[in-house]
């Protein structure tokens, strides 16, 4: 295990600046988040890619925003620009729950104490930074910048807010995954471009007064205005921005608001194997900063023993924000860079030989993509999987199953869990190559066997097709199909493990009556329900439009939704049928809404006793 000084952070006071002998720093990043120097983290990411290409980067994290500033000034002005980020999490996801009540605490501050981020921080930071030094470019990435680049649904304010950029004044947005078009804008600036002249970066965003020249190619969206106005112009606009966020020759994308022209240049092709590789290669610590000695980071802790494989999603749920931010390709390392550091991981002083998670946004995409790569250049598709598997992805699991074999060999592990989701529709979809077929057997076979800790989880989400329509997710047929799998496995490998679902309640197109289906359906799967959620709106999501708008924005059909506290905490109770406290108002409910029923499904009454052997 290698022993580290505070030299092997980047600098984060005055002091640790000065210990290096500098007299000057390039580039001073300001985030939401406690400094932790580990490639899950984006300051430490963006930190380390800037410090590669010769740069002297400094990072403040949590800084006071109240009061005289004082952490925005304690190291004077950069070279060459501030870096701002609200941190891993959207702000009011991390502050607020799905009912909207404060939070009493935060995993990404030392001992979760609550209030070190304000609302909003991208804004808030980049509002002080340009007041107290309005000649220097701030730039603002991470996922709340990333989500919120053009006119978005705010939950929290219940109300459409124009791209961040107008409200933060920041000079550039970077969306997405940050390394290609940090290091593109270092490297132009270094050639002695001008900031203000960058304005063809790609995966930028970059606000023009009045209007900006159309070119012939760009997308031109309804206004902030026009959206305002009418929500029907911003289920067609999400429409065309979840397209081009999803498309290997996207477009780029203009938008008037207040009087000016927010501008999205195309996202960057997706990493290559040398290019992931390079980022999650650089000298991190993989450890928290020395200042918070003594101290516990939850989301640290929770990440501390895992590795990640790969990045994007092709699923493209209705709910999630991975596409939005990663995009649907996957991007993945390869298994020589995995393996050095799960090495690193093997390494360390506490590591009992147990890997936590072996992963990525989906576990098992790894090395996943489509046959003919001609026909991925040319779909705007969102998802690979919904409504169907598509018949041009290769998904095979072969790679990963190396890779498992291959971590699992290295002195001094003792077993790699998988604590990603698992997308279980590649397991059982029959693919027309019985090599596919054949990989995914073994996949399963191997996963259950000797890679779950106790628990496995999956998301189903949901058992109406309807529902499961709009969350984009497969049939629950496969789900129960998966746990019989899962069930034999167990008993022939001689285990006791549990298959933990996910549900999602108040998704728009969802009724009280389908979760009272849910309930049955789950129910009669003797499962009591643990790990749900209650449907919380984020913006640039597929859902979210929905729930806004009241309008599915590729068929501009109406959806319901559940939109105030009571519909939607009336659809919550439906996961709790097996607590007493909420029998009486669930069949008060079922008899409202003219399911009687289901009433002695639930409860066990006849003539319905033969459901509850």
């Amino acid at each position: 295990m290698k022993e580290y000084r505070t030299e092997a952070w980047l600098p984060t006071t005055k002091k640790e600046v000065e210990a290096r002998g500098w007299d000057y720093v390039d580039v001073i990043f300001f985030t939401g988040d406690a400094y932790v120097d580990h490639p899950s983290f984006g300051a430490a990411v963006v930190g380390r890619t800037l410090e590669a290409e010769g740069l002297r980067v400094a990072i403040v994290p949590q800084p006071d925003w109240r009061g005289d500033y004082r952490d925005f000034k304690k190291l004077g002005a950069p070279r060459l620009f501030f870096c701002v980020s609200a941190g891993a999490m959207d702000s009011m996801i991390n502050h607020y729950t799905a009912n909207k009540r404060l939070r009493s605490d935060d995993a990404y501050t030392p001992d979760r104490r609550a209030g070190m981020r304000p609302d909003y921080p991208s804004i808030v930071y980049t509002r002080i930074l340009k007041e107290l030094y309005p000649d220097v470019p701030v730039v603002i990435g991470g996922i709340e910048a990333s989500l919120r680049r053009l006119t978005h649904y705010d939950y929290w304010q219940d109300k459409l807010l124009p791209g961040i950029s107008i409200d933060s004044k920041a000079d550039l947005l970077i969306y997405g995954m940050g390394e290609q078009p940090v290091k593109e804008l270092v490297r132009r600036l270094s050639a002695g471009e001008a900031f203000h002249t960058l304005k063809d970066i790609r995966q930028t965003v970059y606000v023009a007064d009045g209007e900006e020249a159309v070119l012939p190619d760009d997308v031109v969206l309804f206004s902030h205005e026009e959206c305002l106005k009418d929500k029907l112009k911003q289920a067609k606009n999400f429409r065309r921005i979840e397209e081009e966020s999803n498309t290997y020759h996207a477009r780029r994308i203009l938008q008037q608001a207040e009087g000016r022209t927010i501008v999205v240049n195309p996202p960057f092709p997706p990493m290559t194997e040398a290019e992931i590789d390079a980022s999650f290669d650089l000298p991190y610590t993989r450890l928290p900063h020395p200042k918070y000695r003594g101290k516990v980071i939850p989301a640290f802790e929770m990440i501390k023993f895992s590795v990640n494989v790969h990045r994007g999603c092709f699923g493209g749920c209705a709910f999630c924000t991975i596409s939005a931010h990663q995009g649907k390709f996957i991007a993945s390392r390869s298994k020589e860079s995995v393996l050095r550091e799960v090495r690193a991981v093997v390494d360390m002083p506490d590591f009992k030989g147990y890997l936590s998670d072996l992963g990525g946004p989906s576990a098992n995409m790894y090395r996943m993509k489509g046959k003919d790569g001609s026909i991925c250049r040319q779909c705007r598709k969102p998802s690979c999987l919904s409504p169907v598997v598509c018949k041009n992805l290769n998904a095979d699991h072969a790679p990963l199953l190396e890779l498992y074999k291959e971590a699992d060999s290295i002195l001094g592990m003792k077993k790699s869990f998988i604590g990603s989701g698992i997308r279980y529709d590649l397991l059982l979809h029959r693919f027309t190559e019985d090599k596919l077929n054949q990989s995914a057997r073994a996949y399963t076979e191997e996963l259950i066997a000797r890679h779950v800790s106790g628990r496995l989880k999956v998301a189903p989400e949901h058992i109406q097709p309807e529902v499961l329509n709009m969350i984009r997710k497969p049939s629950f047929d496969l789900f129960v199909r998966f746990k019989k799998a899962f069930d034999l496995i167990n008993t022939r490998q001689g285990l006791n493990q549990q298959l933990v679902p996910y549900f999602i309640s108040g998704h728009p197109g969802c009724t009280e009556a389908d979760m009272a289906e849910l309930a049955v359906a789950t129910k009669e799967l003797h499962f009591q329900l643990e790990q749900v959620q209650d449907f919380t709106p984020t913006p640039m999501t597929l859902a979210t439009e929905m729930y806004y708008t009241g309008y599915h924005p590729y068929t501009l059909e109406k959806v319901y939704t559940a939109r105030n506290q009571e519909q939607k905490l009336a659809q919550r109770q439906f996961f709790f049928w097996y607590k007493p406290e909420f029998r009486r108002q669930i069949i008060q409910a079922l008899q409202r809404i003219g399911r009687k029923d289901l009433i002695a499904r639930l409860f066990c009454l006849p003539p319905a006793r033969n459901f509850c052997k």
